[in-house]
């Protein structure tokens, strides 16, 4: 699919047209240059693609006319990322763009016990994520969660593999090594890490705990990594 393609979460087509938001509009005739009878194709987030065409453009306003509604199915591999808020709110949205490039499924924001900074900008970054779901020509968007104490992420995701990625002197499997298929939960630390109690804790509910490598890893660097062995 090289047509340019839009997020519009209401898809509802009347007569076969659909009217996209102003801020689509806007980017499709001052940003791209568009005219009528240009291609493009719209995006829910849930799994359809529609193919067409804009019909007409009238100030921020652009007619789209869909002539082929294509279902995705859901990947038959889910990862859900448990991962700590940080302290520098960039370095967390490079995380959530790329993870979403990836093909993560759900994220959920992590409140542990070393958790430096607890804000969180939700509107913001799901926008981040409509981004780069259009950038890779994706249909599912990633499911964002609010932030969650680690407590509650560890009964929250009904998982086929569980894995918590740390730095602690423990025997630990290599992720890259995982044999994995259905439901994945990972769960990635803050700068200062799990603690062992946390550690602890999350092995009570039978999950794994592997290695990224030799290297210490940053947090969102972890989460990148983490998320790239499990699609390998």
């Amino acid at each position: 699919m090289n047509l340019p393609v839009f997020f519009e979460e209401n898809i509802s087509l009347q007569n076969g047209l659909l009217t996209l938001q102003e801020e689509t509009g806007h980017h499709i005739h001052q940003v791209l240059r568009l005219r009528p009878g240009d291609r493009i194709a719209v995006t829910n987030g849930k799994g359809i693609i529609l193919q067409g065409s804009i019909t007409s453009m009238l100030g921020k306003k652009a007619v789209f006319a869909a002539t082929e509604e294509i279902h995705i199915p859901r990947p038959a591999k889910t990862i859900s990322i448990g991962i700590s808020i940080l302290k520098n709110p960039g370095r967390f949205e490079w995380f959530i763009e790329k993870a979403v490039e990836i093909g993560v499924s759900q994220i959920i924001p992590v409140l542990s016990r070393r958790t430096e900074k607890t804000g969180f900008r939700k509107k913001r970054l799901q926008q981040i994520m409509i981004a780069a779901l259009l950038q890779s020509q994706q249909a599912w968007l990633p499911e964002l969660l609010d932030p969650m104490p680690f407590s509650k992420v560890l009964t929250h995701v009904a998982a086929d593999f569980k894995f918590i990625a740390h730095c602690d002197k423990q025997e630990k499997q290599s992720l890259a090594q995982q044999k994995t298929h259905g439901c994945i939960q990972l769960l990635i630390g803050p700068e200062g890490d799990f603690t062992r109690e946390e550690i602890a804790q999350a092995l009570q509910e039978n999950f794994i705990p592997v290695s990224l490598g030799v290297n210490r890893l940053r947090t969102e660097t972890a989460g990148i990594v983490s998320l790239v062995m499990l699609h390998i």
